[in-house]
């Protein structure tokens, strides 16, 4: 005879509204015996029978020891149920050391005195027990749980020892951490979520419990939930209740904010930049770092409290396929504002520009260059993933290697908007002839753009909304009218190739005449 046993033992996570002290669940055990197992395969056998009755099944179940061998508890949340051996333990007042313990002594005083225990096998751990207590005596005297006016156990302590443990094994000891099995397991993080681990039953088969130690018994565990089901009346007026209670969370929040929405004034173009200086990888060394600044344009500004510099953390290196990679994950927010100058020579507005160097640092405090980069500012809002390649000055000879290796530095910039056209050039052509350089690694940085106009509330439509804003800032109209001509040219230029593919090969490369042929 083979059981169907329910082999899903894993965690269940349930959500509710409704408080973690209304969870009642009903545990059920049954001890598998040559009898019981008799009697369910008779029980199958005769429900898959109609035409004959249950005389029979109801004399099997008065066989046998019932009481011993079933067990069923109705618990609910932190629930104290004690076991034999803590019934045992909180008999003594000596052994009640915190305020919990001298409750329970209390508790299991009433219980002894009033008979009114209501479980046998069954008993739970609640969120504040020492679980300690599961421990027998002789493991018990080296933390002195039970000790009173001495550290060491008596004469006659330890003689009283060895008679209660002779006792105890006459007869299986019910609370003692060998002959203990977990069952079940409730978990809540007080935000309405409830783990129990194993699930409900649910009309599913039971779980099978081994218990450890020498016999090896098997049981039947069935889970179920027997809460309390909320009325209707009584949910419609709970939920009326949450309803209420988030508008009222609105309307605070509401009044936090206010109900005017932060403008800049007209003509003015804010611009946000949440930013973040992702990894650096392929240099040199190890132990990297980065500073980097803010370069504002002409007719670009920024409030006083705004700061546009930063240094990062010094990060190790990790081993990614080939590349040493540092992961930084440093976050900087910029913000500045644009002011429209008609009277201004330039036809196209210059954007920011991030400027940063790359930097390590060994455990001699020997730091070295390992290159410079820049970064302009997108001109549209959204999200980018942006990776700047480096380069770092080079001098030339035997004598820098050997310095830059043994005690640090290198050449350095004076000026590092000098990596692109310096913003103070006002030549016609900057000259780097004789400046020697090396490529070194790359920096990734992840930036999250916003821009805000009074031009584009008043705005509906798309082209309405970037034609109104480039001319309500001066100076964006040309650059929209060139993006405008790119982006159709390209268009041209794709269609143009689709036709010409499209066309037979004759007529795009045609055929030379042969000399005895000639054309009408």
């Amino acid at each position: 005879m083979t059981d169907n046993w329910n082999t899903d033992t894993g965690e269940a996570v349930y959500r509710s509204r409704d408080a973690i002290k209304n969870l009642r669940i009903k545990v059920r055990i049954e001890r598998v015996t040559s009898t019981t197992a008799l009697s369910q395969h008779l029980q199958q056998q005769v429900l898959s029978q109609q035409d004959r009755g249950a005389i029979e099944l109801e004399t099997l179940p008065s066989q046998g020891h019932r009481d011993d061998n079933e067990e069923e508890l109705l618990v609910g949340w932190q629930e104290k149920f004690f076991s034999q051996y803590e019934m045992e333990l909180f008999q003594n007042e000596a052994a009640c050391q915190t305020p919990l313990d001298r409750q329970y002594h209390t508790e299991v005083k009433a219980l002894n005195r009033t008979k009114g225990r209501k479980n046998n096998r069954i008993f739970t751990y609640t969120d504040h027990d020492r679980y300690t207590n599961c421990l027998s005596l002789h493991q018990l005297q080296s933390t002195d749980l039970l000790a009173t006016t001495k550290a060491s156990p008596t004469f006659l302590a330890q003689r009283m020892a060895s008679v209660r443990h002779r006792r105890q094994d006459r007869r299986t000891m019910l609370g003692l951490k060998e002959n203990e099995c977990l069952l079940v397991t409730i978990k809540t993080d007080g935000n309405g979520t409830v783990i129990l681990k194993p699930d409900f039953n649910k009309d599913k088969d039971p779980y099978r419990i081994v218990t450890e130690g020498e016999k090896k018994e098997v049981w039947r565990l069935t889970v179920e939930n027997v809460s309390t089901v909320m009325k209707p009346e009584d949910k419609e007026r709970e939920q009326n209740m949450y309803k209420d209670l988030y508008v009222r969370h609105k309307e605070y929040l509401n009044s936090l904010v206010g109900q005017d929405f932060e403008m800049p004034p007209g003509g003015i173009l804010r611009f946000l930049m949440n930013g973040e200086i992702v990894s650096a990888k392929g240099f040199e060394y190890d132990n990297l770092y980065i500073h980097f600044f803010m370069e504002l344009p002409n007719n670009w500004s920024s409030l006083p409290s705004q700061s546009l510099s930063g240094v990062t953390q010094t990060c190790r290196t990790k081993t990614l396929g080939k590349e040493n990679v540092a992961f930084f994950s440093y976050p900087f927010t910029f913000e500045t504002f644009y002011m429209s100058d008609k009277e201004s020579d330039e036809s196209v507005p210059q954007w920011p520009v991030l400027y940063f160097k790359v930097l390590s640092l060994d455990s001699w405090q020997r730091y070295r260059t390992e290159g410079y980069g820049y970064l302009i500012f997108p001109a549209s809002p959204g999200k980018y993933e942006i990776t700047c390649h480096t380069w770092r000055p080079l001098q030339t000879g035997t004598v820098s290697a050997l310095r830059r290796f043994f005690i640090g530095g290198s050449p350095e910039l004076e000026d590092n908007s000098y990596v692109r056209i310096p913003g103070t050039f006002k030549g016609e052509r900057l000259s780097r002839l004789g400046f020697h350089t090396e490529s070194t690694g790359s920096v990734t940085f992840n930036l999250h753009c916003i821009q805000q106009a009074k031009a584009f509330v008043a705005a509906s439509m798309l082209k309405k909304r970037r034609q109104k804003v480039f001319d309500h800032l001066g100076g964006f109209s040309q650059q929209g009218a060139v993006c405008t001509i790119l982006e159709a040219f390209q268009r041209a230029r794709t269609k143009m190739q689709e036709a010409r593919e499209s066309l037979p090969r004759d007529l795009i490369n045609p055929t030379s005449l042969s000399p005895f042929e000639s054309s009408a």
